[in-house]
């Protein structure tokens, strides 16, 4: 068994993986003033809440858009399992072929969904992942990570709608029953979700004209459940992507043939 820990600007997605089953798939906050003691203390109470002794686990791996993050979390494994943790980035094998102008500056959780929607949905494959900022990733049917792209994130948008407004209340992110709101609360709740699910739609239409053909669409992240639903294109929603992408990426570099 393998813990797997993916480090994003909102959230730390934790997860266990045991051959190609995530035993269980966890979001905390990231926090920039936290401790390695702290973060080693947020481990053990998952392992303590799904019942899994810290013997069972024989590695680790982490991906990670949040560089101050990194050696504090990196340490906090070590102390408790005793081992290095795997970082994805330069030097670790993805079997990922990346066709961008600058390979290196592709970042390592766009790298990690690619992997495994490769493993699992095949090519062409278009990969989206809603978190702080909503990417688009898309994979060609040769299998070359072609470049994708990078939109304000669902609370980023709404986080900006209400702070820049004076009127405008805070809300849920939960769709409206009618697309045409009749009050102010569920008019922004139209433009926030349908709105955002309009637009995945709209992206998902122009990348296939410039392909030349269609291919599956595969969502994961936080906020992916709230919108997907909601899109008229078909989507398949798959919230243990990034974690399924970080068990393969572990396997090709520990696995000897």
């Amino acid at each position: 068994m393998i813990l797997a820990i993916d480090i994003g600007n909102t959230n730390i997605v934790i997860g266990c993986i045991e051959g190609e089953r995530v035993c269980f798939a966890e979001r905390v906050s990231t926090n920039l003033s936290n401790t390695e003691l702290e973060y080693v203390v947020e481990f053990r109470t998952l392992f303590e809440l799904y019942h899994i002794g810290m013997e069972e686990v024989t590695g680790s791996i982490i991906s990670s858009v949040v560089p101050p993050v990194n050696n504090i979390i990196k340490a906090a494994l070590e102390k408790l399992f005793h081992k290095t943790p795997l970082v994805v980035g330069p030097g670790l094998k993805t079997g990922l072929n990346i066709l961008m102008d600058n390979p290196g500056q592709l970042g390592s959780d766009l790298v990690v969904n690619a992997v495994a929607g490769l493993q699992y949905y095949g090519a062409p494959i278009i990969l989206i992942d809603m978190g702080t900022a909503t990417t688009i990733s898309v994979v060609d049917d040769k299998k070359n990570y072609i470049g994708g792209m990078i939109l304000p994130g669902v609370k980023v948008s709404l986080d900006s709608l209400v702070n820049r407004t004076s009127q405008l209340p805070r809300i849920s992110l939960e769709a409206p029953k009618k697309v045409i709101g009749r009050n102010t609360i569920d008019c922004m709740k139209s433009g926030i979700v349908m709105g955002q699910a309009a637009c995945l739609d709209g992206m998902i239409e122009r990348i296939f004209d410039e392909l030349g053909y269609e291919a599956p669409v595969v969502a994961t992240g936080g906020l992916a459940g709230s919108i997907v639903p909601y899109c008229k294109r078909k989507i398949v929603y798959d919230n243990e992507l990034t974690l399924k992408g970080l068990g393969i990426i572990y396997r090709k570099n520990t696995e000897t043939d």
